[in-house]
């Protein structure tokens, strides 16, 4: 099953150290009918969902070589922190409104012996509600509206309120993308597109191919690695360059490429057309560059498996207008929107908050009042108090002082490292992170099992301790560990519990909320518009994240919910979009032309266990550990705490997540093979390579100088910060002299 000799496992991390995941195929599976030989019958540790707390602790148990098994009833990875196309969001809609399963059951009541009780598990995940879906753009649906560079052969129907009923997406046979040599029922990688169907309870173990085909994304990149490649993206101010994919030629002249002028989508049949292109999250968040997941990515040397891009925009809303919000010291001075006396009141107290607990005396009597209170204390003008609560502290208006100057203090400790903002965002979406994990945790030893689920935990009465699970097929596995996402428990379990929720939005739309000259990643903080409502976090993502075709942007918005979550978003959704086509007789030409236009939209609520303390879960033994699902916040540190405290608990003493080698690292013992080579060059071609694909010297840098795509996170890094040379700086200098060339694409 694993493939975890020395040479095998330098072949697997040879290919995945490499710029760009999603070339690779992790392709070894069995086909169902052999599930039963292929599951191992006893582990360490059995993992049931494929989350990011999950997939964390499983990268994490398995580098110590622990004995795990990864199990997910979903046919994708992730859970609620996956990224799907646009057909595979409508197949996922589908699922969570009709609260299916096609996870057989067999019979497993004769494998519980005496002295053990049984403790049933749930197949259908509820933790998602109140979907509804809105179609705005023009419905006009062409005959035989297929998906380009469709990898499945099914449908998805959803219903919307306003068009477009049952819509239905026909996607092509996996023949028609030329992956030669597998079939429609193999395996995808932890890597691979979320919404590929795979054969009933494959298992997964890691074995490398190379692929003489187009990738399944579009992917920058060189056509030096023997990789052939989809369509690429040219950069921000100009049009999309036409290339014939497989055919890439790196010694073509760019100006003799033929220019392809920006397809404007508007209409449900281009979504559909240009589905692929999407990568569109369901939890929306923000890695912060000096955070506890940078961290962890940087220490374990799990950053090589993704790339990053630097946040460039944020951006306030007042007085009914969006502005950017200068972060840095340069952009302070440098900002038109404040009086000087104002730039020199912000710096003053930006860097007192930078080493606030020096300073007791200067916040202690205000340790019980509101954040927004206490600015006002520092006779901050409603300007700038505007500014530091929504767009730099980004905390509500309810929080307290000592959070606020927290949550201040981690802001300006982030900016910097990786450019003028504090955040980061992996390319192709939030749902490649969990997948990196079980990357690392597979190419050390993990099982992997998608479409699979277990029944019941056998727990041994004289201990009340879980001793082995029954798996959906009724096989009995045997275990010392049981790791859980909240979402398998039944309602016996969660009767106790008090469940928050989240209200999430998803916007396609046609232009970006405040217009430049390049294509921007942008963050917004909307305050609440009504007394006792949340504040609302609206992140917009261009086409330069890899998430969405040309010609549109994608749009996320959260909050904590008090309603459903139309009833939560759609008064911002409406204060600063307009609908496409539907209300341009209702506004004046100068609102429809100012205001970017939504083509569709997806609202839902789903829960939030964050805050759930275990004591509340009903007889849960006590080696089982239920894991939360995401949080509501920005930043991924509450889920990265979780994970490394469960991890304590297993494995106490153990390092958690300690640096995996680099392939040239390995050293053979003396019955160990070196591998053949894999046709991609030396390490240090390797190197050179992925420097000449990401540095272009006939571009030029952005104007603001915060374009930057972090293909790697250095492992030396972690204790030590960076900083831009100028803004036009065409690389992230380190503090060693390293440097980490700039995309300017």
């Amino acid at each position: 099953m694993i493939y975890s000799s020395g040479a095998d496992l330098t072949l697997i991390d040879s290919f995945a150290g490499q710029k760009g995941c999603r070339h690779l195929r992790v392709l070894s599976h069995v086909r169902c009918g052999k599930m039963a030989d292929a599951l191992p019958v006893e582990v360490d540790v059995l993992i049931l969902g494929t989350g990011l707390q999950e997939s964390i602790i499983a990268a994490a148990c398995s580098r110590i070589g622990q004995r795990v098994l990864h199990i997910d009833r979903r046919n994708y990875y992730g859970g609620n922190w996956a990224s799907f196309s646009f057909s595979g969001l409508l197949s996922w809609i589908t699922e969570c409104k009709e609260h299916t399963t096609d996870i057989t059951e067999a019979d497993w009541k004769d494998q519980i012996l005496e002295g053990e009780d049984a403790i049933q598990l749930g197949l259908v995940d509820k933790s998602t509600e109140n979907l509804e879906v809105f179609c705005y753009a023009s419905t006009i649906t062409e005959e035989d509206v297929i998906e380009v560079g469709a990898l499945e052969n099914k449908q998805s129907n959803v219903g919307s309120g306003t068009a477009a009923e049952n819509a239905v997406v026909n996607n092509q046979d996996e023949k028609n993308q030329a992956h030669t040599g597998l079939s429609s029922g193999d395996a995808e990688s932890p890597l691979e597109n979320q919404d590929s169907s795979l054969s009933k309870e494959e298992v997964f173990a890691e074995k490398i191919e190379s692929e003489n085909k187009p990738c399944s994304y579009n992917i920058p990149s060189s056509a030096t690695t023997e990789i052939s490649l989809d369509t690429k993206e040219v950069a921000d101010n100009m049009a999309a360059v036409e290339v014939e994919a497989g055919n890439v030629n790196q010694a073509t002249d760019a100006s003799t490429q033929k220019l392809k002028k920006e397809e404007k989508i508007t209409t449900y049949s281009q979504i559909i057309k240009n589905g692929r292109k999407f990568n569109i999250d369901l939890t929306s968040k923000f890695l912060y560059s000096c955070g506890s997941l940078v961290n962890l990515l940087i220490k374990s040397n799990v950053s090589r498996y993704a790339e990053f891009k630097n946040i460039t925009r944020i951006l306030t809303f007042r007085g009914g207008s969006v502005e950017q919000v200068p972060c840095s010291r340069a952009d302070v001075f440098a900002s038109k929107q404040l009086t000087m006396v104002e730039k020199r009141m912000l710096m003053k107290f930006l860097t007192f908050c930078l080493e606030y607990e020096q300073h007791p005396d200067e916040y202690v009597d205000f340790k019980d009042s509101r954040f927004s209170d206490y600015l006002k204390t520092k006779k901050l003008t409603a300007n700038l108090q505007h500014f530091v609560l929504h767009s730099i502290a980004m905390v509500s208006e309810t929080a307290l002082t000592p959070e606020g100057l927290k949550a201040t203090q981690h802001f300006l400790q982030c900016l910097g490292r990786y450019g003028n903002t504090p955040f980061l965002f992996p390319l192709y979406g939030v749902g490649e992170i969990p997948q990196c994990f079980c990357r690392m945790s597979a190419v050390f030893g993990g099982t992997y099992c998608l479409r699979h689920t277990v029944k019941c935990l056998v727990v041994d009465r004289e201990t009340s301790r879980c001793k082995a699970v029954i798996d959906s097929n009724g096989h009995r596995i045997s275990c010392r560990y049981f790791i859980v996402n909240n979402s398998y428990l039944t309602e016996e379990h969660t009767k106790n519990v008090q469940y928050r929720y989240i209200s999430r939005a998803v916007l396609i739309t046609n232009s970006s909320i405040l217009k430049s000259t390049s294509e921007q990643i942008s963050i917004l903080t909307v305050p609440a518009m009504e007394k006792d409502q949340p504040s609302i976090r609206v992140i917009e993502l261009s086409p330069s994240s890899n998430t969405c075709p040309q010609g549109t942007y994608l749009v996320h918005l959260t909050c904590p919910s008090n309603k459903t979550a139309k009833e939560d978003l759609e008064p911002v959704v409406s204060t600063l979009y307009a609908q496409y086509n539907e209300n341009e007789a209702g506004c004046s030409e100068h609102e429809v032309e100012e205001k970017p236009q939504v083509l569709w939209a997806l609202y839902f609520n789903v829960r939030d266990t964050s805050t759930v303390d275990r004591s509340t879960y009903e007889g849960v033994p006590s080696n089982v550990f239920v894991c939360c699902g995401p949080d509501a916040a920005l930043g991924f540190e509450q889920s990265v705490k979780q994970a490394e405290d469960i991890f304590h608990q297993i494995c106490p003493g153990e390092e958690f997540c300690p640096m995996a080698p680099n392939p040239e690292d390995i050293i053979y013992d003396g019955d160990g093979v070196q591998p053949e080579s894999s046709g991609f060059g030396t390490s240090a071609e390797l190197e050179a390579v992925q420097v000449k694909e990401n540095t272009n010297p006939k571009s030029d840098p952005t104007e603001d100088g915060n374009k930057e795509v972090v293909e790697s996170l250095d492992v030396s890094e972690a204790d030590r910060q960076s900083e831009m040379s100028s803004s036009n700086a065409q690389a992230l200098k380190c503090n060693n002299g390293i440097e980490i060339p700039k995309d300017t694409e």
